[in-house]
């Protein structure tokens, strides 16, 4: 096949995920309710918010005469706020997510941290939010044509097993949120951590496991390798190693909440045979209690 031909099936086949993840992206991000007004505040700004009753401290000048003359009562007109918080995302596209300890029940971690990503950046971008993808691609922005741009960045495959958060073009005091399986070599995610919390970034790391990871149900003879094809481990009692597993995987989970503390961020775990629903739902309330 020549290089053209290849490049082309090659965009052919990242393209023809997008619909599917769009549409199952706006299916998932439809089932939060905003409410009627979302993330939206009180503030400056030109857009109509809502009318509240006249409180001690308002000028008269804040009087809506129109509204008030319908009551009896006299009522301020508020205005939108204008300012829109700027949320980066970072999901983790590395060879170790597109690990599924059983296909035919469920899909791979990438799978469902694609869609908890998009999910999230659906409905910050419709309540106003500028949301972006770390690093230097995709910078923050409004608007629909975000939303395709980000089911495109997210959709494309990384060759190496294991990756560290991006945190290139972070811009000061956003929020941000970080999904991967985290399995990888820690200093990376605690540099982009310590960076992060010196930008005075503030946000979640969404921890995505399978449940076979959190299991190990291997016994006898089992050949370890990761998705990538760079480890590989063969042992004749894959029983005996399930303890010292389990204790290395809990020491992680532990560092990671260790490391949120100290830096300000909210540590989340979720399981691919959960309902997406409910880590996506985690996360908007994070997001929404810390945005301002």
């Amino acid at each position: 096949m020549s290089d053209i031909a290849h490049l082309r099936a090659r965009a052919e086949a990242e393209a023809s995920r997008l619909p599917p993840l769009l549409a199952r992206a706006e299916q998932l991000a439809g089932t939060v309710l905003l409410g009627e007004h979302g993330r939206r505040r009180a503030g400056l700004g030109d857009d109509f918010w809502q009318y509240r009753p006249l409180q001690e401290g308002d000028s008269r000048r804040m009087i809506d005469w129109r509204r008030s003359a319908r009551s009896d009562g006299q009522y301020v007109r508020e205005k939108e706020w204008q300012i829109a918080q700027s949320v980066m995302l970072w999901c983790d596209q590395a060879a170790s997510m597109r690990y599924s300890g059983d296909p035919k029940a469920r899909g791979d971690k990438a799978d469902r941290a694609r869609l908890i990503t998009l999910s999230l950046g659906i409905l910050l971008i419709r309540s106003g939010e500028r949301v972006g993808l770390t690093g230097t691609g995709l910078p923050p922005r409004r608007g629909e044509a975000q939303i395709m741009r980000m089911a495109e960045f997210s959709s494309r495959d990384a060759p190496e097993d294991y990756a560290a958060p991006e945190t290139r073009a972070m811009l000061p005091h956003a929020r941000a949120v970080f999904v991967s399986d985290f399995l990888g070599d820690f200093a990376g995610v605690e540099a982009a951590l310590t960076k992060a919390a010196d930008r005075g970034v503030r946000g979640v790391l969404c921890q995505v496991l399978d449940p076979v990871e959190e299991a190990f149900p291997f016994r006898g003879r089992t050949v370890f390798e990761s998705v990538g094809g760079s480890l590989r481990h063969e042992t004749l009692k894959a029983g005996d190693l399930r303890g010292r597993y389990l204790d290395r995987l809990e020491e992680r989970k532990a560092h990671m909440r260790e490391l949120c503390a100290l830096t300000g961020w909210q540590y989340q775990l979720h399981h691919t045979d959960e309902a997406a629903q409910a880590a996506l739902l985690y996360l908007w309330q994070a997001l929404d209690g810390g945005a301002r």
